[in-house]
């Protein structure tokens, strides 16, 4: 379990800005990395819009926001393309830094049980330790809260 006050875990992903981000790449600023599901379904598609829309908030306070799901580049791109996302999203295809952050997990829909994506964030702060962990995120007015947390304790 990721707990606040610890080192965050490093990782290294294949970006949708061709690049390869690693968290050592970002020390000195904050970073929001949050974990979804998959892109172009309805949750997901909310919560990227609301990251969109306070985007330009997040720059003002010298924070990085990266979303993180197990979609290839190609579904990024797509999905980036049709929402106008300002920000970067992570390929996690192998659902390693999903499960290295503890959100790699059992999920039930009609009966079914599956492995996937518990919808969470981490805050990071610019020394690369945990500022903040929201887990099972609901969707509703959760940038707002990063945002204020972010201005409130790292701004």
């Amino acid at each position: 379990m990721i707990t606040v006050g610890q080192e965050a875990p490093a990782f290294s992903l294949p970006a949708s800005n061709g690049e390869t981000i690693s968290l050592d790449s970002l020390r000195g600023k904050n970073v929001v990395l949050y974990f979804y599901p998959k892109d172009m379904t309805p949750g997901c598609t909310t919560e990227a819009c609301d990251f969109r829309d306070y985007h330009p908030e997040f720059e003002k306070l010298d924070t990085v926001v990266l979303g993180v799901s197990p979609d290839d580049l190609k579904s990024h791109d797509k999905f980036i393309a049709k929402h106008d996302l300002p920000f970067v999203l992570l390929a996690d295809t192998e659902h390693k830094v999903a499960e290295d952050y503890g959100v790699w997990t059992l999920k039930k829909m009609y009966g079914k049980e599956y492995m996937g994506i518990e919808r969470s964030t981490f805050l990071i702060d610019k020394e690369g330790k945990i500022a903040k962990v929201w887990p099972k995120v609901k969707v509703a007015e959760h940038v707002q809260e990063v945002l204020q947390y972010i201005k409130e304790h790292l701004g």
